[in-house]
């Protein structure tokens, strides 16, 4: 056997090969060979076997993929999980004596010392699976770029370390433990780390299911990944597999005929890469929610390198909230009233949250997640605040309406409760709640989605989304009252920053983001409770360790009673308000928001099982680009108001959505908010027709309501001058101070009157009284 079979021990092996490359390389004499093997066989003090980088997977609420995260695409797999094939193959290539050996295979180590000693460097390796595996992980525990070159240099110190290491290892793991360890770290080209994600990636299969031709092409790859590279080089990766199989072969591992077979067959790859990040989910926006609630929340990390290290590298189970049917129907409602690459350059967002829970159920954005640059991609998540995709927000419109509204509420305002509309209203006598006068000379109107110039309850003024009645009633209520209320039910701007505080916070000048609004809505549907929006429901490591992850924290912000309220007032609005007739089948509440100037239009609304909130604008900004003149999803419009685009959105998304999902009703509001009635009763017109128009207006207006004249009108039935008709007309049943108009007769109308046509057989005539014995009266015998 030679000098090897000669030598007595590990330890004395040890010793020549540390004095040999000693020697061979740096020229220190004087080491004893006993004293450096001591000193090889010693377990490092700064040995560490941590786990290797991993990929993370964000899941939905049903377990599908929504996306991966890696720095390396690799999936650890316990050796009983990898085709015993494989497990030949890549002893056969790389170490076949691997189960014979000690951390060294003293006749590889001495042949490759032999070479290298001759040509005065290194030429040739001699590493086994277990000193392989060493190299590997010390490249992926490297802590900087300095340490990664030092752990790949090309010197004997660095082999010296690792032969070292190896033996150390040894001592510490099973064969079959490193065998594992090793297939999980190898590169196997392509992206791909580990036999897993190799196995996948080229076949798409996992690696239980790895064929001998499959097993052979893979274990020939290690050795020089980018060169054997099937994608790249099919030719020479069909050649190393063919070396693996006769290597095989000569072993005995197989029969010849097998290694035979298996070389004439085709290579057969089936490519299957594994996206990185969010660009390609099917929820990218949603995905890229997840992925910055984990990069900026402490709680997964001190600083952002490490939160960043966390999810691309710590092998994170990360399920969420997502419901993908809901997604399905919120994303193609988006698309398909506002096209991701409409003419317009018009943008939408929907979010979905579940009222009691706070969890997100959908995220929807016209546009596809990537550069602005290119039409229809946006990298800005118009459904979100700042903190979750950069996004600013948007004015949220007469949405916010509602804040004052349940602040009315609150203070025990019941439904019957009337203020007189203006057309226009100059707020002054505003204070907000540091006291300060926020009064403004600026006149405002009502010229986006209500009317004005009467009195309104708080239903039908709701209903109507009168501008001027909500500057008013915010004023009885307190402005800093109404600011109180958006902020218990989370409200706050898009940038992070406190609602601001002035007399038009009720019309909505404070800009948000679709997903808070949807969450303090959900909050009316869930009676009062308020829940933080969340994605994450649980975090898991490799291990199976559960990670802390933020806590909705619901509580119940409002009374259930207010806002049992709020919801008897909105339902009204898809019946007889702004968003008449966007009903979807159920109990279901709501509200338009119309912004200044057209810059934008929202549509908030629920069910008791779903909340939602839609924003339809420019994202290169609203007055620079209003809703204005433009055609969407195959109609056109000269302005676009909440119901518009908005509110169809909303229909389409909760109907989806909502499919499978059991039907609730909202619970009733207390009685005392009946006090003053209804406060959408109507009264009957009473009939004025015929009368003069002086009398008519008078009995209208003592009845309560306005008049107006409308142009003359013909009647046959009327006199001229006196009224002809109303509208509405008598008997109608309308709202207390409306508006009716009176139209007056001008007789009527001139003209030859239509002649007299016989029926059918002949004239005929009235029997005439015939005289005693004689012809009737008036005619001749001939009865002509």
């Amino acid at each position: 056997m030679g000098i090897i079979g000669r030598l007595a021990g590990t330890g004395v092996v040890a010793g020549v090969l540390v004095a040999l490359i000693a020697f061979s390389t740096v020229g220190v004499a004087g080491i004893g060979a006993r004293n450096s093997a001591n000193w090889f066989e010693g377990i490092p003090g700064d040995l560490r076997t941590p786990p290797v980088a991993q990929r993370s997977v964000i899941l939905a609420a049903d377990g599908s993929k929504l996306a991966t995260f890696y720095y390396e695409n690799r999936l650890d797999v316990p050796l009983n999980k990898v085709a015993p094939i494989m497990r030949k193959a890549i002893l056969a290539i790389e170490d076949s004596r691997f189960y014979e050996h000690g951390g060294l295979d003293f006749k590889a180590t001495v042949r490759a010392l032999a070479s290298n000693l001759a040509a005065g460097e290194v030429t040739q390796g001699g590493s086994g699976i277990t000193q392989q595996y060493i190299k590997n992980l010390l490249v992926e525990t490297a802590d900087n770029d300095a340490e990664r070159r030092e752990a790949r240099a090309e010197t004997p110190s660095r082999k010296l370390r690792e032969l070292r290491y190896a033996v150390a290892i040894e001592k510490q793991l099973t064969k079959d433990q490193i065998l594992e360890r090793y297939l999980n770290i190898a590169y196997f080209g392509s992206g791909a780390y580990g036999i897993e994600a190799a196995s996948r990636h080229y076949f798409g299969k996992p690696a239980a299911q790895l064929s001998l031709a499959d097993a052979a092409l893979l274990a020939g790859i290690v050795r020089y990944p980018y060169a054997y590279d099937p994608t790249v080089n099919p030719g020479l990766a069909t050649q190393r597999r063919n070396t693996v199989l006769d290597r095989m072969r000569e072993l005995g591992w197989i029969p010849a005929a097998t290694a035979s077979a298996a070389q004439r067959a085709p290579l057969n790859l089936h490519i299957k890469s594994t996206p990185n990040g969010c660009v390609e989910s099917s929820a990218p926006f949603f995905c890229d929610y997840v992925e910055r609630e984990i990069l900026d929340d402490p709680a997964f990390g001190a600083t952002v390198k490490q939160r960043q290290k966390l999810l691309q590298g710590g092998g994170l189970t990360i399920r969420t909230t997502l419901d993908p049917r809901m997604q399905q129907a919120a994303q193609h409602a988006v698309d398909h009233y506002v096209p991701p690459k409409n003419s317009s350059h018009k943008a939408a967002a929907e979010a979905l949250v579940e009222p009691g829970t706070g969890e997100i159920k959908a995220m929807a954005v016209d546009r596809k997640l990537g550069p602005a640059e290119q039409r229809g991609k946006t990298w800005v998540n118009f459904a979100a605040d700042s903190d979750h995709g950069t996004s600013i927000g948007m004015q949220a419109g007469s949405t916010f309406k509602i804040f004052t509204l349940a602040a009315a509420l609150d203070q025990g305002m019941p439904f019957g409760h009337r203020l007189e509309a203006p057309d226009h209203y100059t707020p002054t006598g505003f204070r907000d709640c540091d006291g300060r006068s926020v009064s403004s000379n600026e006149s405002l109107g009502n010229a986006a989605d209500g009317e004005g110039g009467r009195s309104f309850s708080l239903v039908t003024g709701t209903w109507h989304s009168v501008n001027t009645f909500f500057l008013k009633l915010e004023k009885q209520v307190g402005l800093c009252d109404t600011v109180k209320m958006a902020e218990k039910l989370g409200m706050r701007r898009a940038d992070g920053s406190a609602l601001q505080q002035y007399p038009s916070f009720t019309l909505g000048f404070n800009t948000v983001s679709p997903v808070r609004l949807a969450a303090a809505y959900a909050a009316f549907a869930a009676r009062g409770e308020y829940c933080k929006p969340i994605v994450l429901k649980k975090i898991t490591d490799t291990a199976g360790h559960e990670l802390k992850i933020p806590s909705a924290g619901c509580h119940q912000a409002i009374d259930k009673g207010v806002a049992d309220a709020v919801n008897h007032v909105l339902e009204g609005v898809l019946t007889k308000g702004t968003a008449a007739g966007m009903g979807i089948g159920r109990p279901a509440a709501g509200k338009t928001g119309t912004v200044d100037g057209f810059s934008s239009a929202w549509f908030a609304g629920y069910t008791p099982d779903l909340a939602s909130a839609v924003w339809v604008g420019d994202p290169r900004g609203g007055y620079r680009h209003p809703l204005r003149d433009v055609c969407l999803g195959g109609r056109c419009f000269g302005e676009v108001f909440g119901a518009d685009i908005p509110a169809p959105i909303w229909r389409q998304t909760m109907l989806g959505a909502l499919e499978d999902v059991p039907e609730h009703d909202f619970h009733s509001p207390p009685s005392d908010y009946y006090s003053e009635g209804s406060g959408e009763d109507r009264v009957h017109v009473p009939d004025v027709l015929g009368l003069s128009p002086s009398e008519a207006a008078g009995r209208l207006s003592a009845a309560g309501f306005d008049v107006s004249f409308g142009p003359r009108v013909d009647s046959d039935t009327y006199a001229k001058g006196t009224v002809a008709r109303t509208s509405p007309g008598a008997g109608a049943s309308v709202e207390p101070g409306e508006t009716i108009t009176i139209y007056v007769s001008k007789g009527a109308k001139k003209g030859p009157k239509p002649p007299v046509v016989p029926p059918p057989g002949g004239p005929s005539f009235p029997p005439v009284p015939t005289p005693p014995g004689g012809t009737p009266a008036g005619r001749t015998p001939d009865g002509l």
